[in-house]
């Protein structure tokens, strides 16, 4: 079963709830693949501050909760409700690493500056502010010193930081993980864990 599990850093979220439209709201949200669902009668806020972690077994619907909530994936039945003013590009996405994402053949700054790719609009070059953007993130994330490395050439832990970076760029109100630590030791796991 899918348990969404939310964090509020002690504040009365039902007050401020009130007070301030949430990001994302789903209502009695049905989702699955080919009309098969996965999943019903979803209900949840997600608002400004808010930490939502869905935990659950294998195949029990959280990727395809995060692509739906993307627009990636149609929705069987029910309403996601973008309010407070979010925008489809001021939210960064970390997907499931796949074997082709570890082996793609560009550099740290590249992989890290086009997450500020839909900041750009028609614009074809990043602007000073975007490539500002991305070296804040590649500090936030310790990976500056890898700025110039292929991507491909980097560890397994060393290559999340770089797509979390990315993931970041994109990120202005809504930063979406989906298995952020798949297949990363368990030292790695704690230091992506504390930058998350």
């Amino acid at each position: 079963m899918l348990e969404c599990v939310k964090k509020c850093a002690g504040r009365n979220l039902e007050k401020e709830v009130e007070i301030q439209m949430a990001y994302i709201t789903c209502k009695d949200l049905t989702l699955g693949y080919e009309g098969h669902a996965i999943v019903s009668d979803l209900n949840f806020k997600v608002s400004k501050g808010d930490y939502l972690c869905i935990v659950g077994e294998n195949g029990t619907g959280k990727s395809t909760l995060i692509k739906t909530l993307l627009h990636l994936q149609d929705v069987i039945s029910g309403d996601i409700i973008t309010g407070d003013g979010l925008k489809a590009y001021e939210v960064g996405y970390l997907p499931q690493q796949t074997l082709v994402q570890r082996d793609f053949p560009a550099s740290v700054r590249e992989i890290v500056l086009s997450g500020c790719q839909s900041r750009c609009g028609w614009r074809p070059f990043y602007n000073k502010e975007e490539k500002m953007v991305a070296q804040r993130a590649m500090e936030k994330m310790m990976i500056q010193d890898l700025a110039d490395q292929c991507y491909r050439e980097l560890s397994g832990g060393q290559q999340q930081r770089v797509l979390l970076a990315r993931a970041l760029c994109a990120a202005q109100k809504i930063l979406l993980l989906d298995e952020p630590v798949s297949g990363l030791d368990p030292r790695v796991t704690a230091e992506m864990y504390q930058l998350i």
